[in-house]
This record gives structure tokens, sequence and C-alpha cells, in this order.
């Protein structure tokens, strides 16, 4: 069952890569290991649906509401009866002789559709069943992908925050060689080394945040990671326009509902079924001791409902039953807001990506390096450089942040839509 999940994640992953990959890539990009090295969230994925023990809790109970079917199926077992009476007692009772012993069968017999309601509660729980197993597949792809998006941006911050680092000790380098030539002031110096200290703890931060995902990641998938992950994917965005319509009906939180409402209808039959008495049928033969004879003897056993004839038990599946149904009408509400909540940070952070990374990061880039040469010719000030420098950190992390908001939005959004299966008897 393991393997099967795991296919079914791979396959998912797949397609929504391969659609991805028709959209050209935006943002910066830099040199890569080789593509054997590299951690795709398709390997991840896989690997993550062959190890996590959500997944064996969701097919254990699948099972074992199959196992609960072949039960509610089955018939009462037969009785067999013995009794010896007339036996230990005074006069012509003393001993044995007068014993009269009795053997027999009782059968019980279900009236009321007792046995068909039973297996149709069963079916419906299988059914609700199936769908968990369904949602723990989506559950477990969400936080696979969230934890991938986590450590990829994780390691792009890492990677600008270092960048920056070095960008402030040869800010460092050139305030020194202004202050010894006496182009400078010597605050311009401290000021430059406060900057470069700061820049080195945010850059030391940073990589062990990404080291503490990446970690968080190796934990979920059961697998060491060491190749990179795959920037080319989280540098994509794909193309965005108007909000694409997602039925609700067909997602898994309507499903879950609806196997609910059903399989509190069920409930409401079982209760009605339980409400009329079941008949016992027995058949006996009794040996007298004393005559040597033998007699056959028959039985019926119907209990009186007296003190519970069943209306509570019925009253309590109604009241289950509208609880149910009410359940899901909020479910229907609550789906459509998150679903309109996510096509909307999918946009946005799309349109916040495209434009930070795309002539926002260029025009700071450029501005910085403007900025740098100016200052090391001592046409301009620090203060202009750093403005200029922390412009440009600000709209790479802004960019960085953008797109894991927008990986993120995206994986939310495909675990609203995920479709519901197809369940029934397997």
């Amino acid at each position: 069952m393991h393997r099967v999940i795991a296919a079914l994640l791979a396959v998912t992953s797949c397609a929504s890569i391969a659609q991805a990959q028709t959209v050209p890539e935006t943002g910066t990009s830099s040199s890569q290991a080789p593509i054997g090295d590299i951690l795709t969230l398709d390997t991840a994925l896989s690997q993550g649906g062959a190890a996590s023990p959500s997944l064996g809790s969701a097919t254990a109970g699948v099972q074992a509401a199959t196992a609960a079917r072949t039960v509610a199926g089955l018939r009462p077992n037969p009785e067999v009866q013995a009794t010896t009476e007339n036996v230990v007692g005074t006069g012509p009772y003393q001993g044995l002789r007068s014993a009269e012993t009795t053997v027999g069968v009782a059968v019980p017999l279900e009236l009321g559709g007792k046995r068909p309601a039973r297996v149709a509660l069963a079916n419906a729980r299988l059914t609700r069943a199936q769908i968990q197993s369904a949602i723990a597949i989506a559950d477990l792809r969400l936080r696979i992908t969230q934890l991938y998006v986590q450590a990829a941006a994780a390691e792009r911050r890492a990677e600008v925050l270092g960048e920056q680092a070095g960008i402030a000790a040869n800010a460092l380098r050139i305030a020194s060689e202004r202050v010894t030539a006496g182009a400078a002031s010597p605050i311009e110096q401290q000021r430059a080394e406060v900057l470069r200290i700061n820049a080195q703890v945010a850059a030391e931060s940073a990589a062990r945040e990404a080291q503490a995902a990446r970690f968080n990641l190796t934990a979920l998938i059961g697998q060491p990671i060491t190749g990179p992950l795959d920037r080319a994917w989280f540098d994509r965005v794909s193309g965005y326009g108007p909000q694409t319509s997602v039925e609700v009906e067909g997602t898994l939180a309507l499903a879950a509902a609806t196997a609910d409402v059903n399989t509190a209808t069920a409930q409401i039959r079982v209760a009605r079924s339980l409400r009329t008495p079941d008949v016992t049928v027995s058949a006996y033969a009794r040996r007298l001791e004393a005559t040597n004879d033998t007699a056959a003897m028959f039985g019926v056993s119907i209990p009186i409902p007296v003190f519970n004839n069943g209306r509570a038990f019925e009253g309590q599946a109604r009241a289950e039953q509208t609880q149910a149904s009410a359940l899901r009408s909020l479910a229907v509400l609550d789906t459509r807001q998150a679903i309109a909540s996510a096509q909307t940070e999918v946009a946005n952070a799309a349109a916040t990506a495209r434009a930070t990374g795309g002539p926002g990061l260029a025009a700071a880039a450029e501005a910085a390096r403007i900025a740098r040469v100016g200052y090391s010719q001592g046409k301009f000030d620090q203060i202009q450089l750093l403005d200029a420098e922390r412009t440009l950190s600000q709209t790479r992390q802004t960019y960085v942040d953008a797109l894991a908001n927008y990986h993120d939005a995206e994986a939310r959004l495909a675990r609203l839509a995920t479709p519901a299966p197809i369940t029934g008897e397997r």
C-alpha cells in the first residue's frame, strides 16, 4: 500500500512540475550542481510517500473499516444448550433415577433489517476511511512541499545575506583606504565596520536557518539530502490571470463532509432497525431417565421492549445527522473562502515576484553598482552607498520572500482543490 501511495505522490508531482516547466524562468540564477545531484520536489514527494507514518495510519484505517464491513455482514451464531433436571433430590428424585436431560439448539433470527442496516453503515464508514486516506496523502504532499519551499527559500536568503556580508567587507576596505588617504573621516570607517559585523551576523544566522530547514525536510522524507535543491523550480513563476473556478463539490473537504452525512444517515437506519425485537427459535430433545423415553421440545423467545424501545437511540442518530448536514454546509462556505484566498495569494505573490525579480531587482543592482564605483572614486558619500546597498538587499530578500509565498500559496491551493477519489467496495 505504501508503494502505491508513493507512486501516486510521484505521478501527481510529475504532472505539476511538467506544467510548470512550460513557463520561462524569471529572476536571477547561478551555477548549479549536476542534475543527478539535485533533489527535486518530485523526488522528495516520492521518498516521503514511502516513509511517512501518517500514510501507514491511513492504510490501517482502511483495513480496519474493510474488516468491520465483513463483520457487519455476519449473522448471529446459534447456541447449543443442555440442561439436566430432577437430580440429587429426595424420595424418587434421589441420584439420577428421575433425571430429565434436555439438549437443543437456539437460533437467533434478526428482524427489522438489522443486518442490511449494519452493512450499509459499515460501507459508509469504509468510504469515509478511504477519503481519509486520500486526505492523508494530500496533507503529506502539502507538508513536504511547504518544507521544500522553506528549505529552498532559506538557502536563497543565506546566499543573499552572504553576498551582502562580502559587499559590506569590501565597503569597509574602501572606507579604510579613504580614511588613510585623508579623503574621509574616521567615522565612516567605524560605520562601515559596524555594518560589516551586522551583515556577518545576519549571514551566519541565515546559514543556520537554512541548515535547520534542510534538516526538517530530511526528517520528513526519511532520506539524507546530499545535493542542492531545485533552484530552477524555485525561481519559476507560472503565468497568472483571472481566477479559475474550482468545483467545491468535488474536493476532498466536501467529500469528507458528505461521507459524514451518509454515515449519520446509515446510523439512523441502524437505530430504526433495532426497534424491532429479534426472535430466538429453539428446538430440544429431552430424555426421561425413569422411563428411558425421549420427547421433542420447541420454543420461541421474544424480548419485550418495555424499558428500552430504541426511540432514544434513534433520536440521537437523527440529531447527529442534523449536525453532520450543518457541518457540511459550513464546509462548503469555508472551502470556497479558502480557495478564493489562496488564488488571490498566488496571483499577488506571482506579481510581486515578477516585479521584484525583473526590473526592480535589475534597477536596484545597477544603482548599487554605480554607488560602489562612485564611492570608491570619491564621487558619492557613504550615506548614498549605504542607501543603495540597503535597497538592493531588501529587494533581493523581497524577491525570495515573494517566490516562497508564491510556491506556498500554490501548494495550499492545490491541496484545497485536490479532487476526491472514487470510493466503493474493494
